[in-house]
């Protein structure tokens, strides 16, 4: 059901925290995914995968937490903690394509220096450069 009005986005702070609680969570899920599978190679074949099978693996572990959690609720873990929800721009959950773009589109708005998290700042809703490409919005839960 779409939203009938319009709804609260939370603030930058607020989303900054959400952002600084999630990478613990996010340490603690690539721990267990994706250090535990590297040493267990190590230690039983004697070997180390290639830099890049690492990056890949990385990425992958990451894209399945997020988009996951993202279809099932809108919600991660630390959004949850901070009533943050993540819909489609027209209130609706999201589809699959469009966690999928968010994901993908997150990389470069948070790796090249955070500018499409400045992007905030100057959007009229105060949504993330990624959030405004890929048709998705955080609003209050």
């Amino acid at each position: 059901m779409p939203l009938a009005r319009p709804v609260a986005s939370p603030g930058i702070a607020r989303r900054l925290a959400s952002m600084c609680y999630e990478s613990l969570l996010v340490l603690a899920v690539l721990a267990v995914l994706f250090v535990l599978p590297h040493l267990m190679l190590g230690v039983f074949a004697q070997r180390m995968a290639s830099p890049a099978i690492i990056q890949v693996h990385c990425f992958l572990v990451l894209l399945v937490y997020f988009v996951w959690f993202w279809l099932h609720g809108g919600q991660t873990l630390a959004m949850k903690t901070w009533r943050i929800r993540l819909v489609s721009s027209d209130g609706l959950p999201l589809r699959p394509g469009q966690a999928l773009l968010r994901y993908l589109l997150s990389w470069p708005s948070v790796v090249l220096g955070g500018a499409g998290l400045a992007w905030a700042l100057l959007d009229r809703d105060g949504q993330f450069l990624h959030d405004r490409l890929a048709g998705t919005r955080l609003i209050l839960a």
